[in-house]
């Protein structure tokens, strides 16, 4: 084979190895999701994106010379018909071409082909993976609200089986008279607090009252001063007179 026939069979091998791996049972699919979303991976798409869309067109043009090839040996074959009785040798270069071209064309289909399957395989285990994910969540959810379920009909019927009872009434009443006692006190508290504001706008008041008060004494005492002060002053005159 070619260098090109070469490369193919080679990447069509490494496809039927991966499609087997991703097959294998006992590796679950989270783990290949968690495989599929691994750095290393995402970098090797990221950066490998280019050279995969280049080998995909360099497949199909090989898979068009497969099938050119093929249709041209063919017809080649056809053409020989009865002649190739009297030259062997010529049939069996054109037998030999023929199954070259039609190797070569299986070769690159397959390998489209598996190209096609990989991709619906990877998706298919990433959504199962998802599935499984989102059926466990559910799981769990189900069972808490089974055994809330449970708990509260258990309860139900532990609360049918005692009944009322008298007891149960006596301390119903007793709750009733503390809840009742506990307004009274909480009405006379804000009563109280009600007053206990008046009271303190009064002082207030009474503050403002006392300060302007003493304002104004203390102005009329320092007039008194003054007044007091001029008058020492005029007596003291007098006696130098």
């Amino acid at each position: 084979m070619t260098i090109q026939w070469t490369i193919v069979a080679t990447f069509l091998y490494a496809e039927i190895g991966v499609c087997v791996l991703l097959c294998i049972p006992f590796i679950s699919a989270r783990r290949w999701q968690k495989i599929f979303k691994s750095a290393l991976l995402n970098w090797f798409v990221q950066h490998g994106n280019l050279y995969f869309n280049v080998l995909i067109a360099i497949l199909l043009l090989l898979f068009g010379d497969g099938i050119r090839e093929s249709l041209k040996y063919g017809d080649l074959k056809d053409e020989e018909g009865a002649e190739g009785a009297l030259r062997p040798g010529s049939h069996m270069n054109i037998m030999m071409h023929l199954f070259r071209a039609q190797r070569n064309l299986y070769m690159s289909g397959f390998a489209l082909f598996l190209i096609i399957v990989l991709r619906r395989l990877v998706t298919v285990i990433s959504n199962t993976a998802t599935l499984e994910a989102k059926s466990e969540a559910f799981e769990k959810q189900a069972k808490s609200a089974t055994d809330a379920a449970e708990k509260l009909l258990e309860e139900n019927e532990k609360l049918k089986k005692e009944g009322p009872g008298a007891e149960n009434d006596a301390e119903l009443e007793k709750l009733r008279d503390k809840v009742a006692n506990k307004n009274k006190e909480l009405d006379e508290a804000k009563d109280k607090l009600l007053h206990l504001e008046a009271d303190l706008q009064a002082v207030k008041k009474q503050a403002q009252g006392v300060n302007t008060e003493y304002d104004r004494l203390l102005k009329e005492h320092s007039k008194l001063q003054e007044e007091l002060e001029a008058a020492k002053g005029g007596d003291g005159d007098k006696k130098d007179d």
